[in-house]
């Protein structure tokens, strides 16, 4: 994508880390709207939802973050990198844009933090949508220190040319598309995933998962190498109320292999539980 296309704007966290997100917005200027905040996948960023912006920024006002250390965002010094930090940005980003309460998705290691935004601000979050991923990385069927030394071996774009089969059926897709996804996520720093992913590996909410009190839409690849179904499905079993979608036949980067589907599912959901009518 053309990088000038979006306007990237900046906001500075509690910690004195300097952060990247986009906002698009094509509602109705004399009606209120609300606000969904999208989180992204590790070694993603805000550019891997560009295909969601059509389907949902007509009816909401769409906030797409940069995690710390990804994209555009500053990368976090030793003591600025925990679940706790990934959390407080998304509070910290809706507080900046004053707003009191939003709707929030996130694919993979960003539906992490998307859950466990919901889990310690239930009063903040309206709806959660939860992308392929189980209440942690640790329930999944990889080695994720295996990940790390490969990608410290061989980079991000070889790791990932390599295992790209666990993550899109390549026959599916337009043509060109896996070379800019791993061109996209090769801008990830190798140091930073070193440290990134093992705090990930760490961050498990499964004890947690059942304080979900908002409504909750998870969309699971059918056919994940990281995770099998049931171990997605305790979502549907530990949350109260939960919508359970699986995408049959699917590796696991689904949000980004069919963005549309994913979108136009969220968007129905969250048309259904949106506060300004």
């Amino acid at each position: 994508m053309n990088a000038n296309r979006w306007e990237m704007q900046h906001f500075m966290t509690s910690d004195g880390l300097n952060l990247a997100y986009v906002v698009d917005d094509y509602t109705d200027r004399w009606k209120p709207s609300d606000t969904v905040i999208l989180v992204h996948a590790a070694m993603g960023s805000s550019r891997r939802f560009y295909a969601w912006v059509p389907h949902l920024a007509r009816d909401f006002r769409v906030v797409r973050l940069d995690m710390r250390g990804h994209g555009e965002s500053q990368i976090p010094g030793p003591e600025q990198l925990s679940s706790r930090d990934l959390v407080r940005d998304v509070v910290e980003l809706a507080d900046h844009l004053a707003c009191a309460t939003f709707h929030i998705a996130g694919s993979s290691a960003g539906a992490v933090v998307s859950q466990k935004v919901a889990i310690d601000h239930p009063d903040r979050v309206a709806t959660l949508a939860v992308f392929a991923a189980a209440p942690g990385i640790k329930h999944g069927n990889q080695d994720h220190a295996q990940w790390v030394a490969r990608i410290g071996e061989r980079g991000v774009a070889a790791f990932l040319r390599e295992t790209i089969g666990d993550r899109m059926d390549a026959r599916s897709v337009e043509p060109g598309f896996i070379d800019w996804f791993i061109n996209e996520s090769a801008r990830t720093s190798v140091e930073l995933l070193a440290r990134f992913v093992p705090m990930m590996r760490g961050f498990d909410v499964m004890d947690e998962i059942s304080r979900i009190a908002c409504p909750t839409l998870a969309v699971v690849p059918g056919a994940d190498p990281i995770h099998r179904v049931d171990q997605y499905r305790v979502l549907a079993d530990k949350i109260k109320d939960c919508e359970f979608m699986v995408y049959e036949g699917l590796p696991h980067n689904i949000t980004d292999s069919v963005p549309d589907r994913c979108a136009q599912d969220l968007k129905k959901f969250l048309l259904k539980h949106r506060r300004s009518q």
